[in-house]
């Protein structure tokens, strides 16, 4: 993650870390796609501690590494605070070719073209506009994978073969959260 605030000088130590999600695909009372996260895990505290009170999402401060080799990625998170604190996550991905032109499915392009975040805000849900071009992707492999957030997150352990996609990222502006609606029905 690459956080760059206009009129700043760029603060790297502080907002170029890297973010592991788990997450679920979600459309809003307009229609809208978007994504609505269980956690998230970050190694820069002032950004998760700004996340949390901002955009209202269950950000988790945790050491977390990404390890470059060559198409190999392995991504490695353990959770400080807040708990369960130790909650981690060690998996291993090898990047395979990009996809064609129109090789992207229907599934493919609901699970990417996400243009709107959802937090939790009390009784009430947030909503924030997503600003992005769409995501390139790439095949990907799981080599290994050692994870506990899902659960962690209170979800059953995932069953079956992952579906898997790489990108080597976007920009992506977000827009400042309001209130969509109440829960309380």
């Amino acid at each position: 993650m690459r956080v760059d605030v206009p009129f700043l000088p760029t603060m790297a130590r502080i907002l170029h870390f890297p973010e592991t999600n788990v997450r679920t695909y979600v459309r809003g009372e307009s229609g809208e796609p978007g994504v609505y996260f269980w956690s998230l895990e970050a190694s820069a505290l002032v950004s998760v501690l700004t996340a949390r009170l901002t955009y209202q999402v269950p950000y988790f401060w945790a050491a977390m590494t990404i390890d470059r080799d060559g198409p190999v990625r392995r991504y490695r998170s353990e959770r400080y605070w807040p708990k369960p604190k130790g909650a981690s996550s060690d998996v291993e991905v090898t990047i395979g070719a990009p996809f064609g032109p129109d090789e992207a499915t229907d599934l493919d392009r609901f699970l990417t073209a996400r243009w709107a975040l959802y937090g939790d805000l009390g009784p009430w849900l947030t909503y924030a506009t997503m600003f992005h071009e769409p995501w390139p992707l790439h095949h990907a492999t799981v080599e290994r994978c050692d994870d506990q957030l899902v659960q962690a997150a209170g979800l059953a352990r995932p069953t079956g073969d992952p579906l898997v996609h790489y990108s080597p990222g976007v920009s992506v502006r977000c827009g400042w959260p309001s209130i969509s609606r109440s829960r309380a029905r």
